[in-house]
């Protein structure tokens, strides 16, 4: 058994990923990354900062299972805390046209944006309940979204984003309410700006890193629906 409990975080980028992981960390918690590949699952460990790094395909979600295999296998147990990072989007073949998409890059934009988290989740819930509620502490599901499921922008290119984000809110949403007196919580993040207006493409990685160590910890009572804003927390807006 790990004598920490363990982070599991999907998408590993410079960016929020690893502003992610080095929060949980300095919580106690032993960090286990994955990154995208086209190549098959591969593993390497970094003492120093007892860090399981992965490597793993998030368009093909069968990838995903053995990541938590490994992780058991290296870690003798399950990861108590699961984040969902990963993301990608295809603009349509002709501009303007949002039903030109080529339909294998929908497909594969809607398994990295829908089906593998959903897979991640699948796992993280297999292993809390062979863990049990004592062993590795609160166990919680981060899906890192934004505002894209309760707004429609006039943008062509964010179509795959969109249709993923949208699907992935409603079964974070919908495992949230079913297993939250299993004592999981399931969070779709979405960091907004003050006004409520959505982050583009400045995408904050300490902010992110701040609030889902709120959210691990449960600090405060935060839904399902976890908009939040840099400096403050859990915000919500009516958009």
């Amino acid at each position: 058994m790990s004598p920490k409990p363990i982070a599991l975080i999907l998408g590993a980028g410079p960016n929020a990923g690893t502003a992610i992981a080095s929060s949980l960390s300095s919580l106690g918690y032993c960090i286990a990354t994955a990154s995208r590949s086209s190549s098959s699952t591969t593993t390497t460990t970094s003492p120093s900062s007892e860090t399981l790094s992965l490597t793993a395909d998030f368009t093909n979600p069968s990838s995903i299972p053995p990541l938590f295999t490994r992780i058991h296998t290296d870690l003798h147990a399950y990861p108590s805390v699961v984040v969902y990072n990963a993301a990608t989007l295809t603009p349509p073949a002709d501009a303007g046209v949002v039903t030109s998409v080529p339909v294998d890059r929908f497909v594969a934009d809607l398994n990295v944006n829908a089906v593998s988290p959903y897979v991640a989740a699948q796992e993280a819930v297999k292993g809390w309940k062979e863990m049990g509620k004592e062993e590795g502490g609160d166990k919680t599901f981060i899906f890192t979204g934004n505002m894209l499921n309760r707004t429609i922008l006039p943008v062509d290119a964010l179509v795959t984003l969109g249709v993923g984000k949208s699907a992935s809110a409603y079964w974070v949403g919908l495992a949230d309410e079913i297993h939250k007196g299993e004592g999981y919580r399931f969070f779709y993040a979405d960091q907004r700006q003050p006004d409520g207006s959505p982050m583009g493409n400045v995408v904050d990685g300490p902010a992110h890193g701040d609030f889902y160590a709120q959210l691990v910890q449960r600090t405060n009572e935060v839904p399902w629906l976890a908009t939040f804003v840099k400096g403050k927390g859990h915000v919500k807006f009516d958009g």
